[in-house]
């Protein structure tokens, strides 16, 4: 069986020749899509593996990759796979300890870094790094350091691969021709939310049975969708994801600054778009805070439309049924007056599947953003499994479940109600971790998820907590944290939320509020402030929050409510240590760095 992702380029530029685009980057500058079409994108890739060839680069050796998504992440990616080496992906949030712990992890080579804080780390760390030789960066403004012997730019790649001789050119095309399902094509480090970062070792053949899961699965996709890159190239969703639309023949097109990614999701008007929760959440807070501004007949109108749009897509079209005539009639004309123009201001207006994964998202969200048109298909997998283990069906998916398993991979439910993973698509360990190994899989070979859940009538997954965040309150009551932050997400006054409670007698919560809603709220209602500190501090705001926290909340059990909550004056961040490069919550950080205010909830 040969490697679908090592010759990609050259196989799908015979297919669909030079001209057609492969990927593109957003330019936010022009407004415009700065196209790579497949002829050129595999000649790229040709002149940087003979390059890395020539500086000594052989197969399974490691080459970090330490940049902001960029065209150039991909052709690295792909010169690797060429000469049989690793491409291991750092995030572009990284610290410099954290650099400096995967690349001597990994043993890694070389370092790709993509801008001029990036190759500052670079610096700063290659002396501590005893198998780093060179650093590549990829911004071509970069001055390299005076006494900088290290470095080349990422064009010299180019310059030295043009000059590759016929017997170098012969022995890169060798080694693609000798690779084998077994070799490792990546290593995915995880993010770490309790210790260090561990590298999932993820081979060839795990892309290969993972692309051709999904080429069965997403059958309704064609190489006429295209895709935004918006999720950062080393997360295992985006990677594994852009992989797949490459294989597809879909364009990619690459956004460089997720700051601004409603901006590029305008320029690309995707049809395809992986993301996390927090987008979607964002989407959905924005639509309910103009919904409660409209009055009268444009109120009525969008609450209808809203019924409307539930009937048909979720009574009828999540289950195959074709709508009666006078519904489809009434949805038709609906989706002109609101569901076309809210898809427009979201940029989405050709948009047809969008993948979301990688924290809870709550059935209200998907429920709502279903009725609008928007085909959100909630997925769940991990790094260790080269992403995907489940994902919604084109139809009779079930709306607060993560779906169904997909084709080739078994799920079985184990001790403590965790989820059990086995197939070819599952990792082959951790790297150079032994006892992590045996600690991650059972004595048959079948992965801990570390995720809890059960598998309901219809075949869904259903994900009831994360079991090292799952916590025992002082009256033996479990919670399950991320399902109470998931809850809070959907107000439009809560920006982020972290649960507290673990031997406590009950639960409480740090609060980040979402500032602009609430300065606007307190500016409405005569209430001053000078500074965050001080709007978080009056009674009014705290008496506001409070209730609206206690309506979330209807439902719950009395156990589970939060009793006290700290409002926070600023946001929970990667720099600070409380979020990881995953933008999920380091509770023991968070734990520590919040102590007199955690403390200050149980008198």
């Amino acid at each position: 069986m040969s490697n679908i992702l090592t010759r990609l380029p050259e196989n799908q530029l015979q297919h669909y020749g030079a001209d057609r685009e492969a990927f593109s980057l957003i330019n936010l500058d022009t407004r415009k899509l700065d196209g790579v079409s497949w002829g050129d994108f595999a000649a790229k890739v040709e002149k940087i593996a003979c390059a890395f060839y020539m500086l000594g680069i052989s197969p399974g050796d490691m080459v970090a990759v330490f940049a902001a998504n960029c065209p150039e992440i991909l052709c690295t990616d792909f010169a690797c796979f060429r000469n049989r080496a690793v491409p291991v992906a750092i995030y572009a949030t990284s610290s410099a300890e954290q650099v400096r712990f995967i690349v001597n992890d990994a043993g890694a080579t070389l370092i790709v870094a993509g801008d001029k804080s990036h190759y500052a780390i670079a610096r700063n760390i290659i002396a501590e790094c005893p198998t780093l030789t060179k650093i590549i960066a990829i911004d071509a403004d970069i001055e390299f350091d005076a006494d900088d012997n290290d470095s080349i730019h990422f064009n010299d790649l180019f310059t030295m691969g043009e000059k590759a001789t016929s017997d170098i050119r012969d022995a890169v095309s060798l080694r693609s021709t000798e690779a084998t399902p077994d070799d490792i094509a990546t290593l995915i480090y995880t993010s770490g939310t309790t210790g260090e970062p561990k590298g999932a070792v993820l081979t060839h053949n795990c892309f290969n049975e993972a692309l051709a899961m999904h080429h069965r699965r997403l059958d309704t996709l064609s190489d006429a969708d295209t895709s935004v890159c918006f999720l950062p190239l080393s997360h295992i969703f985006e990677k594994a994801w852009s992989y797949f639309c490459l294989s597809k023949g879909m364009r990619v097109d690459i956004n460089r600054d997720t700051k601004r990614i409603q901006e590029a999701i305008h320029i690309a008007n995707p049809t395809c778009m992986c993301s996390v929760p927090r987008f979607w959440e964002k989407v959905y807070i924005a639509v309910q805070e103009q919904l409660s501004k409209m009055k009268g007949l444009q109120r009525k109108l969008v609450e209808r439309a809203q019924k409307v749009g539930a009937r048909r897509n979720l009574d009828y079209v999540r289950l195959g049924l074709k709508p009666p005539r006078t519904l489809e009639w009434q949805y038709r004309m609906f989706d002109k007056l609101v569901f076309s123009k809210l898809r427009h201001a979201i940029g989405i207006d050709k948009g047809r599947f969008f993948p979301t994964a990688g924290a809870p998202l709550s059935s209200t969200i998907v429920e709502f953003l279903h009725s609008v048109g928007i085909n959100i298909v909630i997925g769940y997998g991990l790094s260790e499994t080269t992403a995907t283990v489940s994902c919604f069906p084109s139809i009779d998916y079930v709306i607060g479940t993560v779906g169904t398993v997909m084709p080739g991979v078994q799920v079985k439910i184990g001790e403590q109600n965790e989820i059990l993973v086995k197939g070819p698509s599952v990792m082959r360990g951790y790297y150079n971790r032994p006892e992590e190994n045996a600690r991650a899989f059972t004595a048959d070979g079948w992965f801990r998820t570390g995720d809890a859940g059960l598998i309901d009538h219809n075949g869904a997954i259903v994900l009831t907590e994360r079991i090292k965040d799952l916590f025992k309150t002082s009256n033996g009551k479990y919670i399950a944290p991320q399902a109470l932050e998931s809850r809070l997400a959907q107000d439009r006054y809560i920006d982020q939320a972290a649960i507290i409670g673990d031997q406590r007698k009950y639960v409480t919560a740090l609060i980040v509020p979402a500032f602009d809603s609430l300065k606007e709220y307190a500016k409405a209602h005569g209430i001053g402030f000078k500074d965050n500190e001080e709007l978080v501090a009056r009674p009014e705001i705290q008496n506001f929050m409070s209730e609206r926290i206690e309506a979330l909340e209807k439902g719950l059990a009395n156990f589970e409510k939060i009793k006290r909550f700290t409002l926070l004056p600023h946001e929970f961040s990667i720099e600070n240590g409380e979020l990881t490069n995953t933008l999920k919550i380091r509770r023991p950080a968070i734990s520590s760095k919040y102590a007199d205010a955690i403390e200050a909830m149980y008198p």
